[in-house]
């Protein structure tokens, strides 16, 4: 299989494409030609400032509507759904932290209105709203458990990709909506920071999200991007929650993703050293895996009904319930 069933809805939650204004977003057709529905993409990390972002946004947004033939701008699931029955690829955006809200409520609504339909608080380090994977191992902060409830307001997926533990906990158990980690694998399996303990992996499913397995090599093994490997990652996910709260974020990176830093900014910084962030020779699983790995699944005997909930409609249930 190199192209799905048109029936099948497919939902990549985590993909990069460069961070600059006014980009080609042609590589997104790659989506299209294996029948994929939709895919988030980030437009902005901690490093990067608001006005930055605010021009990537708009670039985005001028890009997705000169290609309306071939893409739309997804705000809602009737969006998405439109996408589908049309040929069409719906795209949405992501935001990796929250350093980019400048610590004013009034741009998480905003972030919204301009197609932001996920959002995580904190990339990798902590900041003013919450706790990063290799920061210091705090929590939310009182002004992050404000950010928490506005997100869940304005409707947009609340996402713990990148965070620490414990915010992570401290996320899912205040948020009144389905909170996912877009992109993360299985600390068990490989153990990396970056990765999911079982804890966060019951409390994910507790509040009915989805764990979006990355196709990133340094976190599905040793830059490991074999899909019987992904396949691991799936099957421990399956036996400890359901496949009910399992989907797919690879974190394919259309570009090298340092070019994405601020001058000035140091690299190992942001991704230090020692975990394995050889960021211009990192191993990707590319977009036109995901038919095999539907493939594989069936093979090790997943149903029809659940492959077709980790391929997407796990991510869509999330999508209705918050946006």
């Amino acid at each position: 299989m190199t192209q799905l069933p048109e029936d099948l809805l497919v939902w990549d939650a985590h993909a990069c494409m460069p961070i600059r204004p006014n980009q080609d977003l042609s590589a997104l057709e790659r989506y299209r030609s294996i029948g994929a529905s939709l895919v988030s993409i980030n437009v902005g990390m901690d490093f990067n400032p608001l006005g930055h972002i605010v021009r990537v946004i708009a670039g985005y947004r001028d890009w997705i509507a000169r290609h309306s033939d071939r893409f739309v701008l997804a705000k809602s699931m009737s969006d998405v759904e439109a996408a589908r029955k049309t040929g069409r690829v719906a795209v949405m955006f992501d935001l990796e932290g929250s350093a980019m809200l400048e610590d004013d409520l009034a741009t998480v609504g905003f972030f919204r209105d301009l197609g932001v339909a996920q959002i995580h608080l904190a990339y990798n380090l902590d900041n003013s709203v919450a706790g990063g994977c290799h920061g210091a191992g705090i929590g939310l902060t009182t002004f992050g458990r404000k950010v928490v409830a506005e997100i869940n307001r304005v409707g947009m997926i609340m996402d713990c990709s990148h965070s620490s533990e414990r915010t992570s906990l401290e996320v899912m158990e205040m948020s009144c909506k389905p909170v996912v980690f877009s992109h993360a694998n299985v600390r068990a399996l490989k153990d990396h920071p970056r990765n999911l303990t079982d804890a966060q992996i019951m409390a994910c499913a507790r509040t009915g999200g989805v764990i979006g397995l990355s196709g990133v090599g340094i976190f599905i093994g040793d830059d490991d991007i074999r899909v019987e490997s992904l396949i691991r990652h799936v099957d421990y996910l399956a036996d400890l929650v359901g496949p009910s709260y399992i989907g797919l974020g690879l974190d394919y990176s259309f570009h090298t993703v340092t070019g994405d830093l601020p001058e000035g900014e140091d690299m190992a910084k942001w991704w230090p050293e020692g975990y394995g962030y050889d960021l211009r020779n990192m191993a990707y699983m590319a977009p036109e895996a995901i038919p095999e790995l539907a493939n594989a699944m069936l093979r090790s005997g997943y149903s029809s009904a659940e492959v077709a909930g980790v391929l997407g409609q796990n991510f869509a249930r999330v999508a209705r319930a918050t946006w």
